[in-house]
């Protein structure tokens, strides 16, 4: 009987493990303002990446408790939390091995704007930017790759804690050129009652990564994967494609 018992232990024990992983404590999804994507509405977190971790952690019967702040607060919140899962993540080479990986949440395509009335402004690449300023999220993926392309904070960088305030120091002319998300743009003009035409995309700045879920190193492999496998199955049944067509039209 003993040794039937250690042999039904052992085949259930990966199974009993990601159970109890589950069980320590809900999933603390951390993110910041970054609409359509992750936003607040009335106090509740709203947005794509959200609703689609709620769809992924019940569909893994995993909790969630979800905080919306800005970024470097949510970075390090995350950093913190044994159980955190920060999103939208963008995947970059710097970032690859300080997270494990679910995902693509979506793809990210930044440009970077003027508005459409500044036709005074003609800078089609970074090296024409002169003493013009360009606002970006602070401690943003498109801060780092700024600054990295060699902009300074300060200088050529106006950083602003997200995409709205950035849109409004652009409107009333404390910079000149602003990185958005495409969609993101027109979000934020739309909540200010203005047309997409306002601003006008003088460059692309990175079109080619995309955004992710992104989970400590020593966050449990199998908790990693139940939200991969069900980010998946989200794909797979068409779950995933009816929640973009509500975002991203």
């Amino acid at each position: 009987m003993n040794r039937r018992l250690c042999l039904c232990l052992a085949l259930l024990g990966p199974r009993l493990t990601a159970a109890a992983g589950a069980e320590d404590g809900p999933l603390l999804g951390i993110t910041e303002n970054l609409a359509p994507l992750n936003y607040l509405d009335e106090g509740d977190p709203q947005g794509f990446s959200v609703e689609l971790l709620r769809l992924m952690t019940a569909q893994a019967g995993i909790r969630l408790r979800l905080q919306v702040l800005p970024w470097p607060r949510a970075v390090q919140l995350a950093e913190a939390s044994p159980h955190g899962v920060l999103f939208s993540l963008t995947r970059t080479p710097e970032r690859e091995a300080r997270f494990q990986w679910v995902g693509p949440i979506a793809q990210r395509r930044i440009l970077l704007y003027r508005l459409a009335s500044r036709t005074d402004l003609t800078m089609s690449q970074l090296d024409e930017l002169g003493s013009a300023r360009i606002g970006v999220a602070r401690d943003s993926a498109a801060d780092r790759e700024l600054q990295a392309a060699g902009l300074k904070p300060g200088q050529q960088l106006e950083q602003g804690l997200d995409d709205a305030t950035n849109v409004r120091k652009l409107l009333a002319g404390r910079m000149e050129y602003v990185a958005l998300l495409d969609w993101a743009a027109a979000w934020n003009l739309r909540q200010l009652r203005l047309p997409y035409g306002t601003l006008q995309a003088v460059m692309e700045q990175d079109v080619s990564r995309a955004y992710w879920y992104g989970l400590r190193l020593d966050a449990d492999p199998a908790l990693v994967h139940r939200l991969q496998a069900a980010l998946d199955a989200l794909r797979q049944d068409g779950r995933y494609d009816k929640l973009r067509q509500r975002y991203f039209r």
